[in-house]
């Protein structure tokens, strides 16, 4: 059976107490990758949940003749959805369970428990004076408590006063208990039951988590006039990345990374690394990797002895929708099969949350500061980072319309070059690289004087990679080090090219250039082996998959070897050499010449590509044979048009959204209708345990909803589950869901039985 990926990248909003309620979304997401990866490998489901995505994914198989492996393997989160993508990332990365994080959100994140001992009130006379502030904030909320049940509107009326009547003028939460509680949640993790990573053998996944850097960090920008200006930068986003081994980061480094973007203003004190120092130190706890992490995410400061002096706040102050991270991590992904990619995004609160008076009018002095310095930078839309996406899936729209209409003519091309009859023979190793060869020189040929501009494009391509691999090495991107670099390169080669090995493409390459693109050129082997793959999926309709599979395999094995070779890990030992360049790298472009060894590679990929076309059916194997052969001529003409993106990408990216609004299958009304957490400013969960209970189940099940609802859209266009069979599937998760948390979710007991009887 054919096979392809449902590759997520997902992002998670900022949403204080909200964070619940995505927790329940990112649980049903988790759930759903582990119930893939049992349904790929032929195990059972590890649970009944499980079960109903493991059944979901079968038949989709069976219906549709394709077994969708469903994955996340870019995370990107702002506060709450930081701390929740870091969990989510974690299990992904390590087979450990969510669980922990459940009980974190339901039982700690609570307004009594998050006070510090020194900041809450001392008696119950305490600041008496500010208790009717605390009354007007519970009858001017966005929920009338008054109407609540007697339980709840007393809890949160003594919560409210809690708060009211705590430390002011300093944050009342307890930053160092609150880094206490994620370290914990991560021990409870690695001493729960644990299952195998959840992603393919070397998929990496990559995270990243926005942090505002209060002071900031000096930036230099060049001008024309004046030369240069300096201006600072708060925007920071802190990364990791699983490479295949199971390891995303060592555990100080990701509660690092939590309570930073998680240091919401004015509740949490700033982070600073010494805060966690100081909390490591009494759990008796070690961080060896703590120099080279701060010299890592903190250069400037680390460079100063300032690291432990950096003063960090939430990460959705200045980007509450990380998309920019997330964008730039596709460009390097392996790919063993189809890829649908799909980005979605977390929204737990969607649409206008400004009231004005009365409907109209214009708001208050309070309103508009508060609006100013907290809620509108936070709610910006996100239509910049989807025209961005647009624009991408836009240019592969435009590459494969471009490579549609000139096939016949390339075809042509090389029938004229070769004959029809060779296409008859057995193809060899030897042959088939001849013939690629021959092929590359005619279509410079052909291409005229426009050959040298894509030949300069390339080497300028070439070069923005070597710059990417020796950052990755070195962990130092900032723009004044990628500017050096850069510089000595490009002197290195054109003092290379003075010497004898002259890079030109007037007339054609030069032998200097080939000899260059041959040892450096991994962009132009990535490109030609994504447009087989897609020559390969168009040949799905005439031929079975018993006939394609060898040839899909090897297309597909050979495009993830020349991938790996992006990843900058495997250059880790260059770093040394790559910070003492100065006027030559030569003795870099060696190293990374002998490391990259792309020439093996080719000599390597052209046998098993040789050995596969042989099995294919004789129209397959001519189809294959033109596309391969003819690449250069699609590179030619498609390469400068795209800026240099060629074929870089399989498909146009699908942008998926889940929030209260989209999931309608249970209850419509979005978040008014289903979530507590939004009351008080989405402070509202940290008041109740029975509003954490609330916006947890209801994550899991509109978790549960759209992500069947994105798990059935990959099917083929031609295909379609009947809407009555993925309705039953909704309602089978919804009542495991419902059964799985009955024992933990005791606060919400009326919830749970009208939600049996609303879901049927």
């Amino acid at each position: 059976m054919r096979e392809k990926e449902l590759r997520i990248a997902l992002v998670c909003y900022g949403g204080i107490s909200l964070a619940v309620y995505m927790h329940g979304i990112t649980k049903e997401i988790w759930r759903i990758v582990r119930a893939s990866r049992a349904s790929h490998e032929g195990t059972p489901p590890a649970s009944a949940v499980d079960a109903v995505y493991h059944d979901l994914l079968d038949e989709m198989a069976t219906r549709g003749g394709v077994r969708v492996r469903v994955l996340t393997d870019i995370i990107a989160g702002a506060s709450a959805g930081g701390i929740n993508g870091i969990f989510l990332a974690q299990a992904l990365s390590t087979g450990q369970s969510l669980d922990p994080l459940t009980d974190l959100w339901l039982d700690e994140a609570d307004i009594e428990s998050l006070i510090a001992p020194d900041a809450a009130p001392t008696s119950r006379l305490s600041k008496v004076w500010a208790l009717p502030i605390a009354w007007m904030a519970a009858g001017r909320s966005g929920e009338n408590v008054a109407a609540l049940d007697e339980d709840t509107r007393e809890e949160v009326r003594g919560k409210i006063s809690h708060l009211v009547r705590s430390r002011w003028f300093e944050p009342p939460f307890d930053a160092d208990d609150f880094t206490t509680k994620l370290l914990e949640a991560f021990d409870r993790m690695a001493a729960a039951p644990r299952g195998p990573r959840l992603l393919p053998p070397g998929q990496p996944l990559d995270l990243f988590v926005t942090v505002t850097d209060f002071t900031g960090q000096p930036q230099r920008l060049r001008l024309h006039s004046p030369s240069e200006v300096v201006e600072t930068e708060h925007r920071m986003v802190v990364d990791f990345s699983d490479d295949g081994d199971g390891t995303l980061a060592a555990i100080p480094e990701l509660v690092f990374a939590a309570r930073a973007t998680s240091s919401f203003p004015g509740a949490f004190p700033p982070f600073t690394v010494a805060e966690l120092d100081r909390v490591l130190a009494s759990r008796g706890q070690e961080w060896g990797s703590r120099d080279a992490f701060l010299r890592r995410v903190l250069p400037r400061h680390y460079a100063a002895g300032a690291a432990d002096k950096a003063v960090l706040i939430d990460g959705s102050v200045l980007v509450n929708a990380p998309f920019g991270p997330a964008i730039e991590a596709l460009g390097r992904r392996p790919a063993r099969r189809q890829v649908d990619r799909r980005f979605v995004y977390i929204d737990p609160f969607p649409g206008m949350h400004f009231r004005l008076p009365g409907g109209g009018g214009h708001p208050g002095f309070f309103q508009t500061i508060i609006g100013a310095i907290s809620e509108l930078p936070r709610q910006q839309p996100i239509r910049d980072n989807l025209e961005a996406i647009a624009a991408r899936s836009g240019r592969i729209d435009r590459m494969q319309a471009i490579v549609a209409a000139i096939r016949e003519d390339v075809e042509h091309e090389i029938e004229q070059l070769f004959g029809r009859t060779f296409f008859l023979d057995r193809p060899t190793a030897t042959r088939l690289s001849s013939w690629r060869v021959r092929a590359h020189a005619a279509a410079a040929a052909k291409a005229g004087f426009s050959y040298a501009a894509y030949g300069h494009l390339k080497i300028a391509n070439v070069i923005d990679a070597m710059v990417a691999l020796c950052v990755d090495a070195t962990g130092d991107g900032e723009q004044p080090h990628r500017t050096r670099l850069r510089a000595t390169i490009e002197r290195t080669i054109a003092q290379r090219s003075a010497d004898g090995e002259a890079i030109s493409f007037t007339g054609g390459p030069s032998a200097g250039a080939r000899t260059f693109l041959r040892a450096f050129d991994l962009g132009f082997r990535i490109r030609r082996l994504r447009l087989l793959a897609r020559r390969l999926a168009e040949l799905e309709g005439d031929h079975s998959e018993a006939e394609l599979a060898p040839i899909r395999e090897v297309v597909y094995d050979s495009l993830a070897t020349y991938l790996e070779r992006q990843q900058g890990a495997w250059h880790a030992a260059m770093a040394h050499d790559i910070r003492l360049l100065r006027n030559d790298a030569g003795a870099v472009l060696d190293q990374l010449q002998a490391r990259l060894d792309l020439e093996r590679l080719d000599g390597e990929t052209d046998a098993r590509l040789a050995a596969a076309l042989a099995e294919l059916p004789r129209v397959a194997r001519r189809t294959m044979l033109m596309t391969y052969l003819g690449f250069p001529y699609f590179d030619v003409a498609t390469l400068p048009l795209l800026q240099g993106e060629g074929l870089d990408e399989f498909d146009p990216i699908k942008v998926d959204r889940i929030a209260p609004d989209d999931a309608t299958a249970i209850r419509s009304g979005g978040p008014d209708a289903t979530l507590k957490g939004i009351q008080f400013l989405t402070f509202g969960a940290f008041f109740s345990r029975s509003y954490r209970e609330n916006d947890y189940l209801w994550g899991r099940l509109h978790g549960a909803e759209r992500m069947i609802d994105i798990a059935v859209s990959t099917l083929p266009a031609t295909i379609r589950m009947k809407p009555g069979r993925v309705a039953a599937f909704k309602r089978r998760a919804f009542h495991a869901i419902l059964d799985e948390e009955t024992d933990r979710l005791q606060a919400i007991a009326p919830l749970i039985a009208s939600l049996r009887q609303e879901i049927g």
